[in-house]
């Protein structure tokens, strides 16, 4: 099945009264206010979330939605499959048990329609008031249209490039720190199906990347003792391999009194982190200490530093 698109846009809102009053004034018609609630789960590519969703006294509905759409301060397009979900606890369970929960985003949403377009004011737990534009583009659409009527609108609405931001609500909220006790589950069970034979030491690390995707990795020891590899590797390897590109939060868990990533380990680290990059330093019971990938290693290697 070919995958629907959209062009959309995202803005913070200090003022959503005077950004209704201008959608209004702009000839967009009011739909009512919608309660949603978005379950984002692990996917192994993309994004996927199960969306559920309260209008009035209409009968809740909910959607399986997985798409794919990159971070940018800017219009940009998402492409995207929706799947009408009768029984959404059910899913929900089966999909927590199999792919793990990452973050669940509540908002309630007020809807308007200007053409093509949907404005959508939103409110959204623990993270304010935003304004969103997504114009849906039929399949044959070059998407230029969709992109003039996005420009527009965000003109009519001061959308400002100050507030338009890259990222969704989803990994606004893992920026606050909601991922950190999923992130710490996953180094967990990663740290207890480690392979290590020799020095009996399992070690177990989760990432974030830039996305909010979250990636786990285990030591995996070796006979020929240099072919083995650390956890953090692993991890970073998962990540790579899922289409990610950059470290945003690191938890490192191990049954000993305070386990600290290797030296080797630090400078992967750095290849794709920043020096603020939260490190959770972690045992069995949860996260010990906290520290910044600069505390680690002060002076990492940077080869565009080395080179210029």
């Amino acid at each position: 099945m070919t995958a629907l698109r959209n062009v959309e846009l995202k803005a913070r809102d200090p003022e959503p009264e005077r950004t209704l009053h201008a959608a209004l004034a702009a000839g967009a018609q009011d739909q009512g206010v919608l309660h949603q609630r978005d379950t984002y789960f692990a996917a192994r590519e993309g994004r996927l979330k199960l969306r559920e969703e309260r209008a009035g006294d209409a009968a809740p509905h909910a959607q399986l939605i997985a798409y794919a759409r990159p971070d940018q301060a800017t219009a940009r397009t998402s492409a995207y499959h929706l799947v009408d979900v009768p029984d959404p606890a059910a899913l929900t369970a089966a999909l927590d048990a199999s792919l793990g929960t990452v973050v669940v985003v509540d908002k309630t949403r007020r809807l308007l329609l200007r053409d093509n377009v949907r404005i959508h004011l939103d409110a959204v737990d623990g993270l304010g008031s935003w304004v969103e534009l997504e114009a849906v583009a039929p399949p044959e659409s070059d998407l230029a249209a969709e992109h003039a009527e996005v420009a527009a609108l965000r003109a009519t609405l001061g959308m400002s490039d100050d507030r338009v931001v890259a990222t969704g609500y989803a990994a606004l909220l893992l920026e606050a720190g909601a991922a950190t006790p999923r992130l710490v589950d996953l180094a967990r069970g990663a740290m207890q199906r480690a392979y290590a034979p020799y020095s009996h030491f399992n070690v177990g690390v989760a990432l974030r990347d830039e996305a909010g995707g979250l990636h786990a990795g285990a030591n995996v020891e070796n006979g020929a003792y240099p072919q083995g590899q650390c956890a953090e590797a692993s991890a970073i390897g998962a990540l790579i391999a899922a289409g990610g590109s950059a470290i945003r939060e690191v938890a490192v868990m191990a049954d000993t009194e305070l386990i600290v990533p290797c030296g080797g380990c630090r400078q992967r680290l750095a290849e794709f982190a920043g020096p603020q990059t939260p490190v959770h330093l972690c045992g069995p019971e949860g996260v010990r200490r906290t520290v910044a990938l600069a505390q680690l290693l002060p002076l990492a290697f940077d080869l565009a530093e080395a080179t210029a």
